[in-house]
């Protein structure tokens, strides 16, 4: 039989306190890679707020493990695919009120579908993006946002109406913008890399 070594205290403490350390580095970078990423963002496309984009990031404690923009892009596209389930889950919520303007609820079904058609639709991106076919995702992306706006303008189509979605379709635009702008940063590196 072999004996046990017991590790003492002082080792003890050394390796949490390098545990610790090592976390809290790795904090620190990928906190950095958020701000850097969303300056860029913001920078590069006046529909992206810096702030928007950093607290999206900064509430999706997978961010805080990103270590590079490839990561950070993989979670950018999720957040956004997490934000439209919700969005599709809050209309099916809206629709079976019963007090809806027939309008309004032709609005809801038709803003269900469009949403409806991207979750697939993330299916396709987030396979693209693996494989780093980042046009192929690009193109799907730009969809995502085509159906935030398709959604938004249907309640336009009459003056009196309020659309009861505009915020959670301008999030799902801003959200769609951050992850396409990523997308869109890692295939120009991608292009001069030559790595085609």
């Amino acid at each position: 039989m072999s004996k046990q070594r017991k590790m003492s205290p002082s080792s003890f403490l050394l390796f949490f306190l390098t545990i610790i350390l090592c976390s809290f580095n790795q904090f620190v970078d990928a906190n950095h890679l958020i701000q850097q990423t969303c300056k860029n963002c913001s920078k590069n496309d006046p529909n992206i707020s810096y702030k928007f984009c950093t607290t999206s990031f900064q509430s999706d404690r997978r961010s805080q493990c990103a270590q590079n923009l490839e990561e950070l892009g993989l979670i950018s596209i999720k957040i956004t695919r997490h934000n439209v389930t919700n969005t599709c889950d809050y209309i099916k919520d809206l629709l079976k009120k019963k007090d809806k303007d027939p309008f309004i609820k032709e609005c809801l079904n038709d803003c269900l579908d469009v949403y409806s058609d991207a979750i697939t639709t993330f299916r396709e991106a987030i396979r693209d993006y693996k494989a780093k076919r980042y046009e192929d995702c690009n193109f799907k992306l730009s969809s995502i946002i085509d159906a935030s706006t398709t959604c938004e303008d249907g309640f336009k189509q009459k003056n009196d109406v309020t659309s009861p979605l505009t915020k959670r379709n301008k999030n799902v635009f801003q959200l769609s913008a951050i992850a396409l702008s990523i997308v869109n940063m890692l295939n120009v590196d991608k292009l001069n890399d030559g790595t085609l």
